[in-house]
């Protein structure tokens, strides 16, 4: 039984000046990120890696490339981003057969806009994790969208077979609470993963196991520490370490949530860290403007990570 407990980090997708996945760059990640004590296991395809700019061909390459790279030494779960069972389990299937050992079920976009049944919502579960016999992840969306799962709907989720871990990002604290609470006296095993890149520490005390986030494609030695503070109950050094994180949080997500400008942000800031080689995102989204890169810089600077001002 694969233990999710940590902190998994959803990789951002490096890209060619032709906006072509850059493997080379994309294994050094992978494989970068695989020395840290502490990293549960990776995802491949989330928002952070600009899942909805890519075909359903490119994730698959993506989650092979990333497969290969790890080779067992982590398991790899892989985001599906479907409207419906049929598609859901055919872009499952697909991540199956390119290396993924768990899934991260997004829930579909008509969701969003008409909202759903709970008994949708347990049957597009069960049918992905029947026809898969993978680890499935519950992708928890915010509070304020109408694909947000009311308790009951948590607790069924919870009590199938192949849901291992949740990836909670309810962003209204006390539903955050409630869910949590909902999901543990369910399913006392499951793994339960803050994915509140934003505000990780006051998300991480209330009794998480780890997180699942993007930010930790970027700076996980810092958000791992931070972790280790926390579990340990030390409060101090974790609101050092957050004290020390808030500068480059701040210049990624200013005072917001992730979206495709923060990743934009984030991955120019991995450059300017040294981490990526370069900062290309497809469009709509934009590369970030000449002030934001100056407060990208600051920020780097004042923490001791700057190591070059990108172009």
């Amino acid at each position: 039984m694969t233990d999710y407990k940590g902190i998994i980090p959803a990789l951002t997708l490096p890209l060619k000046a032709d906006l072509s996945i850059d493997e080379p760059e994309l294994r050094r990640l992978a494989h970068w990120l695989t020395g840290f004590k502490g990293i549960a296991a990776l995802m491949t395809n989330g928002h952070t890696g600009e899942v909805f700019t890519l075909t359903r061909e490119e994730r698959a390459q993506v989650t092979r490339i990333v497969a290969d790279e790890v080779n067992g030494k982590l398991p790899v779960i892989s985001a599906v981003a479907a409207e419906g069972i049929t598609e859901a389990i055919e872009q499952a299937q697909e991540q199956k057969a390119a290396g993924a050992t768990a899934l991260d079920i997004m829930p579909p976009h008509h969701w969003l806009r008409f909202g759903m049944r709970p008994d949708h919502v347990v049957d597009y579960f069960a049918a992905i994790g029947k026809a898969t016999g993978l680890d499935l992840a519950v992708h928890v969306y915010p509070s304020w969208t109408r694909a947000s799962y009311n308790l009951d709907t948590l607790a069924g989720l919870a009590r199938l077979p192949w849901v291992k871990l949740f990836k909670v990002g309810t962003r209204e604290m006390n539903k955050y609470a409630r869910d949590i609470e909902t999901i543990r006296s369910a399913a006392p095993e499951t793994a339960v993963l803050t994915c509140h890149d934003e505000y990780l520490l006051a998300s991480m005390v209330q009794g998480v196991d780890g997180g699942l986030l993007g930010f930790a494609s970027f700076i996980p030695e810092l958000i791992l520490e931070l972790t280790e503070a926390v579990h340990a109950g030390d409060l101090k050094r974790a609101m050092a370490m957050q004290a020390r994180i808030n500068p480059i949080k701040d210049a990624v997500y200013g005072m917001g949530e992730p979206t495709g400008d923060a990743h934009a942000r984030m991955k120019l800031a991995m450059v300017m860290a040294g981490r990526l080689k370069a900062a290309y995102v497809r469009p709509p989204t934009h590369m970030p403007d000449d002030a934001t890169r100056r407060q990208i810089a600051q920020a780097l600077k004042s923490v001791g990570m700057l190591q070059k001002e990108a172009a």
